[in-house]
């Protein structure tokens, strides 16, 4: 008989970048790497690029000290139940759990992250469904923060490499890392099962998501991209940010120097987002957030993941 308490959970993507969300408000459940990946599992699990596990600040060792800012903290992990900084897409749909929740209702909150503090607006459901925020409810902006784009090492310039074929590509760090090649056809990414070759190795030294960037028209790209840690995804909301800033970067239009925001028009495959950049470097993304299931774990399975 099984010892372990029913445990629920939800489903829930942005823009087809998907978590399983599970309530622990009060951090009590242990959810090893193992378990992780079980439940992400797309045929022996739930399924999902990642899982999201909802816990008061103030009860999570890593987000204490800033419990007096945030009530609530993002612990993220990987389809592989590796941990990741931050999920922009995770904090939107993140945001949507606790809005259904009775936690949190349109307007502003702050969601606290292994990147920090993140700065998230609900916005009001739209009168009528357009589709853009995802089945009438109003889209989500999440502050992503400033972009770091570290110079070239003494080991040379970033190169990513699919196949024979090698691009240029730009660091930029939106509190994890990203690799961003802009590239004449998405095709040449290749099939994106594993993760592309990425030199030097020392400009990455726990890994790196890679994008690979196509222009759709002014100020309007679509990228591909592979989540370490999970492989291909649909989306990835920091990716989008990281591309945002790149493609700024290359098209001259700097806001910390033009003095202006900019603003780009994101494709993934998984849908359309947002992202603009202030002159004082702060990026935004507005997207949808949608939860489309909720139930719980078979008690007897959940023992044998845990276990």
């Amino acid at each position: 008989m099984s010892t372990t308490p029913r445990l629920p959970f939800l489903k829930g993507h942005g823009t087809e970048n998907d978590f399983v969300i599970v309530p622990d408000l009060d951090g009590h459940l242990d959810v090893s790497p193992a378990a992780v990946a079980r439940i992400c599992d797309r045929r022996a699990g739930v399924g999902a690029d990642g899982l999201i596990r909802v816990v008061r600040s103030s009860a999570h060792p890593e987000a204490r000290e800033m419990a007096d800012r945030a009530e609530w903290f993002m612990d993220y992990r990987n389809s592989d139940g590796s941990i990741a900084e931050m999920c922009g897409n995770g904090v939107r749909v993140f945001a949507r759990y606790l809005q259904r929740a009775g936690l949190a209702e349109e307007g502003d909150l702050t969601i606290a992250t292994r990147a920090g503090l993140r700065h998230v607006h609900i916005a009001k459901a739209p009168d009528s469904t357009d589709g853009a925020a995802g089945d009438g409810e109003g889209a989500v902006t999440v502050v992503m923060g400033k972009a770091l784009l570290p110079e070239p090492g003494p080991e040379g310039a970033i190169t990513v490499t699919v196949g024979e074929r090698s691009w240029p590509a730009r660091h930029v760090n939106m509190g994890n890392p990203h690799a961003v090649a802009f590239v004449e056809d998405l095709g040449h990414a290749g099939n994106l099962f594993t993760a592309p070759a990425v030199s030097p190795a020392a400009a990455y030294p726990h890994g790196t998501n890679v994008e690979f960037v196509v222009d759709r028209g002014p100020r309007h790209v679509a990228l591909r991209v592979h989540e370490r840690g999970s492989g291909e995804t649909r989306s990835c909301g920091t990716g989008a940010c990281a591309v945002m800033v790149a493609a700024a970067r290359r098209d001259g239009v700097d806001p910390a120097v033009t003095g202006h925001p900019v603003t780009y028009t994101v494709d993934v495959p998984g849908g359309r987002l947002v992202i603009s950049e202030r002159p004082d470097g702060t990026v935004e993304m507005t997207g949808p957030a949608v939860i489309v299931a909720e139930g719980e774990f078979d008690a007897a399975w959940l023992d044998t993941a845990l276990g």
